[in-house]
């Protein structure tokens, strides 16, 4: 049963890898190392490459659209932000991985659990794939929803642990200023991922569907940018931090 879950999962592995080469050699672009106006050098020029693996895990796709407005899904936003934020994590040097390039649930790469809950094994591809890299870190994109369209801007959610505490706030001031508000980082006790990962592990909601505001900014290609770019920037913090 490990053999085959293992070879499954390193099969699930070589597919993402090949993908996101190609993807990379299609759509990365270097980014310059000069240094900024206000005399800071860019992430790329403090950091470098230090071989700790990004897994940008895209949530829901495929059979599962997650929440949504109208025709407006999901899984379509989270993939198109954690795209962008693979980019972005990859031209600054760092070892990025994302686990869907399509619009497929990792339930369907997993051939290795026998239950009958589609949603426990896309949860449990998630986490062995986490697990199987290894992953050092993992930032889970997701989408909110609230029923009154007043609720907005972004929320991420951490592991009642230090370093999982860390990466959210610096997300979180991130994001903040981005939607121009103050909020906090939560826990999110109930989270299969937050709870199995062993890896510093983080939700990021990135905004409400449900609001006609986040909903612009979500939907564009310019905010989407935004938004893979402030996460972006929370996880090269979080990084320098510890």
């Amino acid at each position: 049963m490990r053999q085959t879950r293992r070879l499954w999962l390193l099969l699930a592995i070589a597919g993402l890898l090949l993908s996101l080469l190609s993807g990379t050699a299609a759509g990365a672009r270097p980014l310059p190392v000069s240094p900024k106006a206000d005399g800071k050098p860019e992430r790329q020029q403090m950091l470098g490459h230090d071989q700790r693996i990004i897994l940008i895990d895209a949530g829901h796709g495929g059979i599962d659209g997650g929440t949504s407005h109208g025709s407006i899904l999901e899984k379509d936003i989270t993939l198109a932000i954690s795209r962008r934020l693979f980019l972005l994590l990859r031209s600054d040097g760092f070892d990025a991985i994302l686990n869907r390039t399509g619009d497929y649930a990792p339930s369907d790469e997993n051939r290795w659990l026998r239950s009958s809950s589609r949603h426990l094994r896309d949860l449990a591809q998630r986490k062995e794939l986490a697990e199987t890299l290894p992953a050092n870190l993992v930032v889970s994109i997701h989408i909110n929803w609230a029923p009154s369209p007043a609720k907005h801007g972004p929320l991420v959610l951490y592991r009642q642990e230090g370093r999982s505490f860390l990466l959210a706030r610096s997300i979180q001031d991130q994001l903040n200023q981005l939607y121009d508000v103050k909020e906090s980082p939560r826990a999110g006790k109930p989270f299969y991922l937050l709870n199995k990962i062993t890896a510093t592990t983080v939700i990021v909601e990135a905004g409400f569907i449900s609001s006609a505001a986040d909903r612009d900014k979500l939907c564009s290609p310019k905010g989407q940018e935004e938004i893979a770019e402030a996460i972006a920037g929370g996880i090269a913090a979080y990084l320098m931090e510890v």
